[in-house]
């Protein structure tokens, strides 16, 4: 038997661009009632970009609540209403790496952090790449953006050996390594 946890009340604490912060008061097994704050989010998408030498798109850019540059997916977040993951994903693409792709297929979806965040990240293959004719003006830490193309198996060993930790991109290029091995 599974119990509802009904939401009892919500309290925003804080309003942003990106996500809320909430507490909700849910009720637990047994009749009780307890607080939980968590971050509501819009979402976001990523997407492995692979060229035809089977070399994926890393972009390194800085993420201030870790304090330090970190290699990611070209990613973003959900926030045109109304624009399917897909075209976000492309757009994404697009903005942080000035490329587009002929193919695009979902590879899978990941929620980021469950005990914390409402977060779900839908995550993209994207294959038959060109680059695009007009770049993206990137601005904040966006400027600073390093676009690296890393051979697959090379963007694994990054994993294994610590230098990617962003979970999308250790998802997706997980994800994307399993797709590409049951297809050979």
């Amino acid at each position: 038997m599974t119990h509802e946890y009904r939401v009892v009340e919500t309290t925003e604490r804080f309003h942003g661009k990106i996500f809320d912060v909430v507490t909700d008061l849910v009720e637990m097994p047994g009749g009780g009632v307890a607080p939980r704050d968590y971050l509501k989010h819009v979402g976001a998408v990523g997407i492995v970009a692979l060229d035809d030498e089977q070399r994926v798109v890393l972009v390194r850019q800085y993420r201030h609540p870790v304090r330090r540059f970190l290699w990611e997916l070209p990613a973003g977040l959900v926030d045109v209403a109304g624009e399917e993951a897909q075209a976000t994903a492309l757009r994404e693409l697009a903005e942080e790496a000035d490329l587009t792709a002929g193919r695009v297929e979902h590879l899978v979806d990941l929620h980021t952090t469950p005990g914390a965040s409402s977060e779900l990240i839908r995550l993209f293959l994207a294959t038959e790449l060109r680059e695009i004719a007009e770049r993206h003006d990137r601005r904040d830490e966006e400027a600073e953006i390093e676009v690296r193309r890393v051979p697959l198996a090379d963007a694994l060993k990054m994993i294994f050996e610590g230098e990617i930790t962003n979970g999308p991109a250790v998802a997706g290029l997980l994800a994307a390594d399993a797709v590409l091995r049951s297809r050979a």
